[in-house]
């Protein structure tokens, strides 16, 4: 993120502003140049669509949907390859590492509704290992822009592919899309499946394991 992005960002409110039991503070920031761009967009939406952004209701409405878009969109702030390379290790490790049921949530770039659900990520390890957190975070990194489900699923197996090197990598995502429920064919229950492979991955017997694996409950 640049100086002069980080120069901008402000603390939240204090009602998004705490603490909780545990210790944990959550502290968001947003751009005040971006946030009161888009604020004023968004009164005028208000008013195109039959609302009054003047009543009590909507005051603050058009701050509060331009600071949940800036957020729902800070992949683009994000670097995944260097996410990753901040926790490469060396290890002697050539077997699947697996980290499943990563929640993702992200926007449809055709209608910027939200689709949301799981993905699975493995990699076979070519001498260097990552911090299993860091997975989930390139996830995040690329869901939290606006998307196709197809596009996503290959962006993240290429920032892994790319930075560690593995012998193989494999990605599939689950997800629903509310542009499909809310609108348009309106189908409450269908679920989108996106995979991509690479090196080992290609292989019948090594793919098939992956398949079995995100598909058991080993965790209980």
């Amino acid at each position: 993120m640049s100086s002069e992005i980080v120069k901008d960002m402000i603390i939240e409110n204090m009602m998004d502003d705490y603490e909780m039991a545990d210790g944990y503070q959550k502290r968001d920031l947003y751009n005040v140049k971006t946030i009161g761009k888009l604020a004023k967009h968004y009164h005028e939406i208000l008013k195109l669509i039959g609302e009054d952004p003047e009543r009590e209701g909507l005051l603050k409405t058009p701050e509060r949907v331009a600071k949940a878009m800036q957020f729902l969109t800070h992949g683009y702030d994000l670097k995944p390859e260097e996410i990753l390379r901040s926790a490469m290790f060396k290890e002697d490790y050539r077997q699947m590492v697996l980290v499943k049921d990563i929640e993702v949530y992200s926007m449809c770039e055709h209608h910027m509704i939200p689709f949301f659900g799981r993905a699975h990520v493995a990699y076979i390890p070519n001498g260097h290992i990552v911090g299993l957190s860091k997975i989930p975070r390139v996830v995040d990194a690329y869901a939290r822009r606006l998307q196709v489900q197809e596009r996503l699923t290959t962006q993240i197996k290429e920032a892994i592919q790319n930075t560690l090197k593995p012998l193989g990598v494999a990605v599939v995502i689950e997800a629903q899309h509310m542009c499909m429920s809310m609108r348009g064919i309106q189908k409450q229950n269908s679920v989108t499946t996106t995979s991509d492979f690479t090196g080992a991955f290609l292989v019948d017997k090594t793919r098939a394991e992956f398949i079995h694996l995100i598909g058991s409950r080993l965790h209980g």
